[in-house]
């Protein structure tokens, strides 16, 4: 393994386990509401969890934690444990498909037997019905870490190391052959498709710095979108596809991206290109890695954190 590479593998070695634990800390599940700019609490835990998904029918989110994922009612705040069968070491990339049908999770499990070479360890990606059961395997390599859903439902978009590269791939939900769509030296990670289906947006080294960037389903058209002082990761398109919500690192992270950092949730314009900064908190890492714009795309959920001492 050349030095490169060994320096890669080590800053993303939170991101790989499969769900990172923190002690003495408070998870808070925020929303916030875009016309207002006000903050409301759903939930808050001295324990870790992470990544919230809002459900298409707006009634509940799903938040990872410990390995398992669990169900948010947004009426009575009462958490539930989504049957995932065998799936017990899910990190924090999963999501709802457009038709809220299927769940996606990233479990951490082995490869395919493949005749001559090594089964390896690491995530991989499953789909399942939405009110729970048995996982379906879709990704045969690992690590792969889901991060979209096609509006179609027929394929997905995730991150996947590859020879000491981690790359975009997609692949169907049937499974089968991956089709990888970047290939620069350096991270890129946490692809999503737009609500029209055309685009995925993205974060990539690329540059040399992390930023967001977009490009066509077929890998071709690639653009970079932001270019400043922060650390950009993880941009989510609004259900009418005109802006992107997306967490800035006040400090430069190199392809790291961890937690308990000062971090800021911004706001995208497509069309003008302009960026306002929403909010601000320490956070990162679990704060906002998954979809989780509301339905009808007023407002958005996401994690924040504090150390507490017990």
């Amino acid at each position: 393994m050349n030095i490169k590479r060994y320096l890669l593998l080590f800053l993303l070695f939170p991101y790989m386990s499969f769900a990172q634990q923190m002690d003495n800390v408070r998870s808070t599940l925020e929303i916030y509401n875009i016309d207002t700019g006000e903050r409301d609490t759903v939930r808050s835990e001295e324990a870790h969890f992470e990544a919230p998904n809002w459900s298409r029918d707006g009634n509940f989110l799903i938040i990872n934690q410990q390995g398992k994922l669990y169900k948010v009612d947004l009426e009575s705040n009462k958490k539930t444990l989504i049957n995932t069968g065998f799936a017990e070491r899910c990190n924090n990339d999963h999501g709802i498909s457009f038709d809220g049908k299927w769940l996606a999770i990233s479990h951490q499990a082995a490869s395919e037997p493949v005749a001559g070479q090594p089964t390896k360890q690491g995530s991989r990606i499953y789909i399942l019905p939405m009110e729970g059961g048995t996982p379906k395997a879709v990704t045969p390599n690992v690590p792969s870490y889901w991060h979209g859903w096609s509006p179609d439902g027929q394929r997905v978009a995730y991150c996947a190391e590859r020879d000491g590269e981690y790359d975009v791939y997609t692949i169907s939900v049937d499974g089968g052959e991956e089709t990888r769509l970047t290939t620069t030296p350096g991270l890129d990670d946490g692809p999503e498709y737009s609500p029209d289906g055309r685009t995925i947006y993205y974060n990539s080294m690329a540059s040399g710095k992390m930023e967001i960037w977009q490009m066509t389903v077929d890998g071709s058209n690639k653009k970079q979108l932001t270019n400043d002082k922060y650390s950009n990761w993880f941009a989510h398109p609004s259900p009418d596809g005109k802006s992107l919500v997306y967490i800035s690192y006040h400090e430069n992270q190199g392809s790291a991206h961890p937690g308990m950092k000062a971090v800021s949730l911004r706001l995208l314009n497509l069309a003008s290109g302009s960026v306002k900064t929403l909010c601000s908190f320490t956070g990162g890492q679990g704060t906002i890695n998954v979809p989780s714009w509301s339905p009808d795309g007023k407002r958005f959920a996401f994690v924040t954190y504090e150390y507490i001492n017990k």
